[in-house]
């Protein structure tokens, strides 16, 4: 390993030990995180439950799980509990488009007045 090598070493492993000031720029990053954290985390669960719900209604109608839950006809329910999650999982985008468009618009002034310091404007 050459003396380049090494020093390029050394530095990586030192600035993990530093202390990092925090920047006008980290805060402007926190503050956009903290706007669409909330309409992401929302969009995964609802998302997936929907998910689930469509493939509760698919198991039904196309395996005989209906049979060993004790139900004669599995056709109806299964297609209707499909449909169901099938329906929220077309609606989870709009739901997740009016979240993050109201977090936008409640933080809104803020990032625009740090994005602002930030840019000297």
């Amino acid at each position: 390993m050459n003396r380049n090598d090494q020093e390029y070493l050394v530095q990586k492993i030192r600035t993990q030990y530093t202390e990092k000031e925090h920047t006008q720029l980290d805060a402007l990053k926190e503050l956009d995180a903290k706007v669409k954290r909330p309409a992401n985390v929302f969009a995964y669960i609802f998302g997936s439950t929907s998910a689930i719900i469509m493939g509760c209604g698919m198991s039904l109608v196309m395996t005989d799980i209906g049979n060993t839950l004790g139900m004669s006809e599995t056709m109806v329910p299964g297609i209707i509990i499909g449909v169901v999650g099938m329906l929220l999982a077309i609606i989870n985008y709009p739901m997740y488009n009016g979240i993050l468009n109201s977090r936008k618009k409640k933080y809104a002034d803020q990032i625009m007045k740090l994005s602002d310091e930030i840019m000297g404007n």
